[in-house]
């Protein structure tokens, strides 16, 4: 199947992606894991051949533009991107795909515009990751430390390819195959080797956290049916308890659980797609 690049128009710079499936098809934006990028889906591609598939880099990943120097990563400006990207796209409505990171700003973003979002499949989380408010003065303390001392740092020189998949590989579990097509859509070559596309700013910590009170209340404002589909074993930020308490927030929701690691989409695309399919149509 053919997948084409394409450019949109944000409020805060371009934001690229990957175009898939039918132009005709049903409208399904897709949004990726932290540090991941639209290269995650195209292993799910070829069965959402009766969609208008959109993946998007998101700002700071991939081949988007980053935030305006001297800003940070807000988690409730992904919200904006999405919208802006929906908008470019010309599309009122759309079913939505996220993953990790993508699934907590597609969570953001039906619970804040409910009349864009038709549908909403989700892997691998629902609602953004919680913090404990007792730690809330400790981490803005180290946050703001960690911000005006790293901004400093000159990016690394990767000297080829295979040094950059074993650097992924060593800060998350995944597949080398995942790992090398999600690496090569991140690098681009300079003088000597090669430099991560993605912003630096992406791996500094957050200065808040909202609270699992706050975060079961934006879930429960989700209107759109839900899908979420979560890997056994479970992450620790996101345990079957705290998957069970968030689902039951829903409307309209279902939970599917699947043996396999936190990237099952692009490790398992034959298991995961015929549930998406029997959800999303």
């Amino acid at each position: 199947m053919e997948v084409e690049e394409i450019f949109l128009d944000g409020q805060r710079g371009r934001i690229a992606g990957l175009r898939g499936g039918s132009k005709g098809g049903a409208p399904l934006l897709a949004m990726h894991g932290w540090l991941d990028n639209a290269a995650s889906f195209v292993p799910l591609m070829p069965h959402l051949q009766e969609f208008d598939v959109v993946a998007l880099d998101l700002p700071g990943h991939g081949a988007s533009a980053h935030r305006a120097p001297g800003y940070d990563y807000v988690f409730v400006d992904w919200i904006h991107d999405a919208l802006d990207a929906l908008d470019a796209l010309g599309w009122q409505s759309a079913r939505l795909l996220g993953h990790s990171m993508g699934a907590a700003i597609a969570t953001l973003v039906a619970a804040s515009a409910p009349e864009r979002v038709q549908k909403m499949a989700l892997i691998e989380a629902l609602g953004p990751i919680a913090g404990d408010a007792t730690h809330a003065g400790e981490r803005l303390r180290n946050a703001v430390a960690a911000h005006r001392t790293r901004a400093q740092r000159p990016r690394r020189l990767i000297p080829n390819l295979e040094t950059a998949v074993k650097a992924r590989l060593a800060v998350g579990d995944m597949s080398d195959a995942a790992a090398r097509m999600i690496v090569t859509r991140n690098l681009e070559a300079v003088d000597g080797g090669w430099q991560w596309r993605s912003d630096p700013r992406l791996a500094m910590p957050s200065h808040l956290r909202i609270t699992e009170e706050a975060a079961l209340s934006i879930v429960h404002a989700v209107e759109a049916p839900t899908l979420l589909i979560a890997a056994d074993p479970a992450p620790p930020y996101f345990t079957p308890e705290m998957r069970a308490a968030r689902v039951a927030q829903l409307r309209d929701g279902r939970l599917v659980v699947l043996r396999g690691g936190h990237h099952l989409h692009m490790e398992q695309p034959d298991v995961v797609a015929p549930i998406l399919l029997d959800f999303l149509r």
